[in-house]
């Protein structure tokens, strides 16, 4: 966690921290849907220098836990959310997509660049109804990697 959210946090100060989230289908043209929680939308620029626009939203986000586990997983509820966001992940769905998922924190009085780097997910489980959606995304389960990746083989070694 930066050092700016960590002063943010134990100080309890005035300033909003405004949770982000970035959900896109890899591999496709179709632009990102991109939400933040709150009732005002947000105009915030990237890590790579590009403004846009996060519409705001229900959104609940349980971030995941420092553990030793080798999955981490965090897990976001869209309440109400608009017909936009559900058919761009049904559409993702019906396409056999993979749906990533960025979590980006801004701190309110600074929306120049993300408060830390960006936690690039890929989503696990999906549910939707007409009423919301739920995600559950995780980062690469690198305990079950196997190592060395590239494997010795006759026709490689």
């Amino acid at each position: 966690m930066s050092q700016v959210l960590e002063t943010l946090y134990a100080s309890a100060g005035a300033d909003v921290i405004h949770h982000t989230l970035e959900v896109k289908r890899v591999g496709s043209s179709v632009t990102p849907v991109r939400l933040c929680n709150g009732f005002d939308d947000v105009t915030a620029t990237l890590e790579d220098a590009s403004t846009v626009n996060f519409t705001g939203s229900g959104l609940g986000v349980s971030l995941p836990q420092k553990s030793v586990k080798g999955r981490q997983d965090l897990q976001f509820q869209l309440d109400n959310v608009s017909g936009e966001a559900i058919q761009y992940i049904d559409a993702a769905i019906d396409a056999g997509d993979t749906i990533q998922v960025n979590y980006r924190p801004f701190v309110g009085s600074d929306l120049s660049a993300p408060s830390q780097p960006p936690m690039i997910m890929t989503a696990s489980s999906v549910q939707a109804t007409n009423k919301s959606v739920a995600v559950v995304a995780g980062f690469n389960d690198l305990v079950n990697k196997a190592w060395p990746r590239r494997r010795y083989t006759p026709s490689f070694a």
